[in-house]
Protein backbone atom coordinates (compact mmCIF):
# COMPACT_ATOMS: atom_id res chain seq x y z
CA UNK A 1 0.00 0.00 0.00
CA UNK A 2 2.89 2.35 0.77
CA UNK A 3 4.38 2.17 -2.75
CA UNK A 4 0.98 2.96 -4.27
CA UNK A 5 0.48 5.96 -1.99
CA UNK A 6 4.00 7.19 -2.71
CA UNK A 7 3.50 6.89 -6.47
CA UNK A 8 0.17 8.67 -6.19
CA UNK A 9 1.78 11.51 -4.22
CA UNK A 10 4.70 11.81 -6.64
CA UNK A 11 2.39 11.78 -9.68
CA UNK A 12 0.14 14.38 -8.06
CA UNK A 13 3.17 16.56 -7.33
CA UNK A 14 4.37 16.14 -10.91
CA UNK A 15 0.93 17.13 -12.26
CA UNK A 16 1.04 20.19 -9.96
CA UNK A 17 4.41 21.15 -11.43
CA UNK A 18 3.07 20.69 -14.96
CA UNK A 19 0.01 22.80 -14.17
CA UNK A 20 2.24 25.53 -12.78
CA UNK A 21 4.74 25.67 -15.66
CA UNK A 22 3.04 24.44 -18.82
CA UNK A 23 0.68 26.83 -20.58
CA UNK A 24 -2.56 25.08 -21.44
CA UNK A 25 -2.64 22.83 -18.36
CA UNK A 26 -4.68 24.16 -15.47
CA UNK A 27 -6.49 22.99 -12.39
CA UNK A 28 -9.33 24.78 -10.64
CA UNK A 29 -8.66 23.28 -7.22
CA UNK A 30 -6.31 21.10 -5.24
CA UNK A 31 -8.91 18.34 -5.27
CA UNK A 32 -8.85 18.36 -9.06
CA UNK A 33 -5.06 17.94 -8.98
CA UNK A 34 -5.34 15.05 -6.52
CA UNK A 35 -7.97 13.26 -8.65
CA UNK A 36 -5.99 13.94 -11.83
CA UNK A 37 -2.87 12.47 -10.20
CA UNK A 38 -4.84 9.40 -9.08
CA UNK A 39 -6.41 8.83 -12.50
CA UNK A 40 -3.09 9.39 -14.28
CA UNK A 41 -1.40 6.95 -11.91
CA UNK A 42 -4.06 4.29 -12.54
CA UNK A 43 -3.84 4.80 -16.30
CA UNK A 44 -0.04 4.60 -16.15
CA UNK A 45 -0.28 1.35 -14.18
CA UNK A 46 -3.00 -0.33 -16.25
CA UNK A 47 -3.32 1.17 -19.74
CA UNK A 48 0.26 2.37 -20.41
CA UNK A 49 1.85 -1.13 -20.48
CA UNK A 50 -0.80 -2.27 -22.99
CA UNK A 51 -0.20 0.79 -25.18
CA UNK A 52 3.56 0.28 -24.96
CA UNK A 53 3.16 -3.36 -25.98
CA UNK A 54 1.10 -2.54 -29.05
CA UNK A 55 3.34 0.39 -29.96
CA UNK A 56 6.53 -1.61 -29.41
CA UNK A 57 7.58 -1.63 -33.08
CA UNK A 58 7.15 2.15 -33.22
CA UNK A 59 9.00 2.60 -29.93
CA UNK A 60 11.90 0.47 -31.21
CA UNK A 61 11.91 2.23 -34.58
CA UNK A 62 12.10 5.67 -32.94
CA UNK A 63 14.58 4.45 -30.28
CA UNK A 64 12.14 5.21 -27.48
CA UNK A 65 11.15 8.68 -28.64
CA UNK A 66 7.54 7.54 -29.09
CA UNK A 67 7.11 6.90 -25.34
CA UNK A 68 6.45 10.61 -24.55
CA UNK A 69 3.70 10.54 -27.17
CA UNK A 70 1.99 7.71 -25.27
CA UNK A 71 2.40 9.66 -22.03
CA UNK A 72 0.91 12.72 -23.72
CA UNK A 73 -2.08 10.69 -24.92
CA UNK A 74 -2.75 9.55 -21.36
CA UNK A 75 -2.39 13.07 -19.93
CA UNK A 76 -4.66 14.47 -22.66
CA UNK A 77 -7.16 11.72 -21.86
CA UNK A 78 -7.18 12.72 -18.16
CA UNK A 79 -7.59 16.40 -19.04
CA UNK A 80 -10.35 15.89 -21.58
CA UNK A 81 -13.19 15.98 -19.08
CA UNK A 82 -12.59 12.90 -16.94
CA UNK A 83 -11.66 15.04 -13.94
CA UNK A 84 -13.80 18.10 -13.27
CA UNK A 85 -11.58 21.13 -12.81
CA UNK A 86 -8.50 19.73 -14.57
CA UNK A 87 -7.98 20.97 -18.12
CA UNK A 88 -5.49 20.26 -20.89
CA UNK A 89 -5.88 22.65 -23.83
CA UNK A 90 -4.52 20.48 -26.64
CA UNK A 91 -2.10 17.79 -27.66
CA UNK A 92 0.86 20.21 -27.68
CA UNK A 93 0.20 21.15 -24.08
CA UNK A 94 -0.30 17.48 -23.23
CA UNK A 95 3.02 16.57 -24.89
CA UNK A 96 4.97 19.27 -23.05
CA UNK A 97 3.09 18.44 -19.84
CA UNK A 98 3.90 14.74 -20.20
CA UNK A 99 7.59 15.57 -20.46
CA UNK A 100 7.38 17.81 -17.37
CA UNK A 101 5.41 15.16 -15.45
CA UNK A 102 7.96 12.49 -16.40
CA UNK A 103 10.92 14.61 -15.33
CA UNK A 104 9.29 15.78 -12.09
CA UNK A 105 8.17 12.30 -11.03
CA UNK A 106 11.59 10.89 -11.97
CA UNK A 107 13.27 13.49 -9.76
CA UNK A 108 10.91 12.85 -6.83
CA UNK A 109 11.33 9.08 -7.12
CA UNK A 110 15.09 9.45 -7.45
CA UNK A 111 15.26 11.68 -4.40
CA UNK A 112 13.30 9.31 -2.19
CA UNK A 113 14.26 5.94 -3.73
CA UNK A 114 17.74 6.62 -5.06
CA UNK A 115 21.11 5.62 -3.62
CA UNK A 116 21.20 8.76 -1.45
CA UNK A 117 17.64 8.39 -0.23
CA UNK A 118 16.90 8.82 3.42
CA UNK A 119 16.40 5.40 4.94
CA UNK A 120 15.60 4.36 8.46
CA UNK A 121 16.63 1.02 9.86
CA UNK A 122 15.45 -0.30 13.18
CA UNK A 123 17.71 -2.87 14.80
CA UNK A 124 16.29 -4.99 17.55
CA UNK A 125 18.42 -7.14 19.83
CA UNK A 126 18.50 -10.80 18.91
CA UNK A 127 17.40 -13.43 21.34
CA UNK A 128 20.16 -15.90 21.98
CA UNK A 129 19.60 -19.55 22.41
CA UNK A 130 20.73 -20.72 25.85
CA UNK A 131 23.06 -23.30 24.31
CA UNK A 132 24.65 -20.78 21.99
CA UNK A 133 27.50 -18.69 23.35
CA UNK A 134 26.88 -15.04 24.01
CA UNK A 135 29.01 -12.54 22.10
CA UNK A 136 32.55 -12.63 23.47
CA UNK A 137 32.13 -16.03 25.15
CA UNK A 138 33.71 -19.27 24.02
CA UNK A 139 31.87 -22.54 23.72
CA UNK A 140 33.38 -25.82 24.94
CA UNK A 141 33.67 -28.42 22.18
CA UNK A 142 34.47 -32.13 22.37
CA UNK A 143 36.87 -33.78 19.99
CA UNK A 144 40.45 -34.50 19.09
CA UNK A 145 42.93 -31.68 18.62
CA UNK A 146 45.40 -32.19 15.80
CA UNK A 147 48.70 -30.46 16.19
CA UNK A 148 50.20 -29.80 12.78
CA UNK A 149 53.75 -29.86 14.10
CA UNK A 150 53.46 -33.36 15.57
CA UNK A 151 51.42 -34.76 12.66
CA UNK A 152 53.60 -37.46 11.02
CA UNK A 153 52.30 -36.74 7.50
Amino acid sequence: MKPFLFRWASTTFAVLVAAAFVPGISADSTGALIWAGLLLGILNAVIRPVLLFFALPLVVLTLGLFVPVINAVLLHFVGSGWVDGFHVAGFGSAFLGAIVVSIASWMVNGFFNGPRAVRFEVHTPRRFDESAPRPGEMKRVEGRVIDHESDPR
